[in-house]
């Protein structure tokens, strides 16, 4: 992919990880507690969750707001940096429905097949 660190294994590292993208995608309509992201995302654990949550913060793409009630409220939010990763997810979307064929199943070659 290039020499460690270039800016193409950057951008992997940040949008790397299953439903990485779908967060981001909520989170580009605004401000999402944490349950209601997990209610968009049918299909994810609690723990997947806030492991991606916890490292697009890390990356500095998502900021995370507690609010000092009871119970806690949590707020996420993209960050400055977060947003710009936009035209990344609209070229994404837009490659997505010129190609609605894509990302199917993945077809193996019979001589590439595990043999029993």
């Amino acid at each position: 992919m290039g020499a460690p660190g270039c800016p193409i294994e950057r951008a992997v590292r940040v949008l790397d990880g299953k439903w990485t993208l779908l967060i981001l995608r909520e989170l580009f309509d605004g401000k999402r507690r944490f349950g209601e992201l997990l209610a968009s995302l049918p299909g994810a654990s609690p723990k997947t969750l806030t492991d991606r949550l916890r490292a697009l913060e890390a990356h500095g793409v998502v900021a995370r707001e507690v609010f000092p009630e009871i119970p806690p409220r949590v707020e996420y939010s993209l960050t400055p940096l977060g947003r710009t990763l936009a035209p990344v997810i609209d070229a994404l979307r837009a490659w997505g429905e010129a190609n609605p064929g894509a990302g199917g199943a993945v077809r193996v070659p019979e001589a590439t097949r595990a043999r029993p």
